[in-house]
C-alpha cells in the first residue's frame, strides 16, 4: 500500500510512479492532482516532467501559453523533449511522440487541448494539475455537459492528494481512493473507496473515524491554517 507522502518531493515521485503504472496497464487519459494552496507550479512541474525525461523525443510537454513555455525552456535548460505553449504555431503532435503532458491546462484553452488530444489518438495524455472545470468558461448548460461527457470525463486521476482540515484525500494508482485522518500527530488511513470521496460521503467517513455520528457537525479547526500546516509539513 502506498503511504501518504512525507514531503513534496516524495509526492512528485509517487505521482510519476503512479502515472507510469497506469500507462503500463493501458490507460491513456490520466490526470495528476497536487491540490495544495500556493504550490510553486514551475519547479514542481519541472520535477514531475523530469521523471519522464528518459523518453527523450518521445515526450511532448505543453504549457497553457507561450510565455510559460518560454520560461520553462529558459529555466530548465537543454532538454531532449519539446516544450511548447498550447497556442504556439508548431503544436502538432509528432509521430515519434509517445507521451503528451499538459501542465495546468485551463478551461480557456479547452478547445485547443481537445483538438491536440484527438491528434494524440490512443497515445497516453496526462493533465498535470488541470484547471478545466471553470463553470464560468465552459458553462453548466448543454454545451458544458456535452464537453464533459465527450472529453473531460475521459480523464481519470492516477495520482491525487488533497489536504483537508486535519485530514487528506489521497489516491496513488492502482490503489483505491483513501481518506487519511490526523490522529496523535500522525496521519492514519481510515477508509478506502472505489470512487473519490467527496461531500456528505466524505463528511460521514471523517465523522465516523472521529467516533461521532454522521448527523454531528464537522469540527471546524480552521481550514486555511490546516492547509498551510499540511503544506509546510510536506515541503520540509
Amino acid at each position: 500500500m502506498t503511504q501518504l507522502p512525507d514531503s513534496l518531493d516524495e509526492a512528485i515521485a509517487q505521482a510519476v510512479q503512479s502515472t507510469e503504472a497506469a500507462i503500463a496497464d493501458g490507460l491513456t487519459r490520466l490526470q495528476v492532482e497536487l491540490l495544495f494552496p500556493e504550490l510553486p507550479m514551475m519547479p514542481v512541474a519541472q520535477a514531475f516532467v523530469a521523471g519522464f525525461a528518459e523518453r527523450g523525443s518521445g515526450l511532448r510537454v505543453f504549457f497553457p501559453d507561450a510565455g510559460a513555455a518560454a520560461l520553462a525552456r529558459r529555466d530548465w535548460g537543454e532538454v531532449p523533449y519539446a516544450v511548447r505553449g498550447i497556442e504556439d504555431v508548431k503544436t502538432e503532435i509528432q509521430p515519434e511522440e509517445t507521451l503528451i503532458l499538459f501542465i495546468q491546462p485551463s478551461s480557456v484553452e479547452v478547445g485547443k487541448v481537445e483538438a491536440l488530444c484527438q491528434q494524440a489518438g490512443d497515445r497516453p495524455v496526462v493533465f498535470f494539475n488541470p484547471r478545466l472545470e471553470d463553470v464560468a468558461t465552459i458553462g453548466i448548460g448543454y454545451a458544458g455537459r456535452q464537453l464533459r461527457e465527450r472529453f473531460l470525463n475521459q480523464f481519470q486521476p492516477c495520482y491525487s492528494i488533497r489536504p483537508l482540515e486535519n485530514a487528506a484525500v489521497f489516491r496513488a494508482y492502482p490503489a483505491l481512493w483513501q481518506v487519511w485522518l490526523e490522529q496523535d500527530e500522525t496521519y492514519q488511513l481510515v477508509a478506502e473507496e472505489a470512487q473519490r470521496p467527496a461531500g456528505e460521503a466524505l463528511d460521514t467517513i471523517l465523522l465516523r473515524a472521529m467516533g461521532q455520528e454522521p448527523s454531528s457537525p464537522v469540527p471546524n479547526r480552521g481550514l486555511f491554517a490546516e492547509l498551510q500546516r499540511f503544506l509546510r509539513a510536506l515541503s520540509q
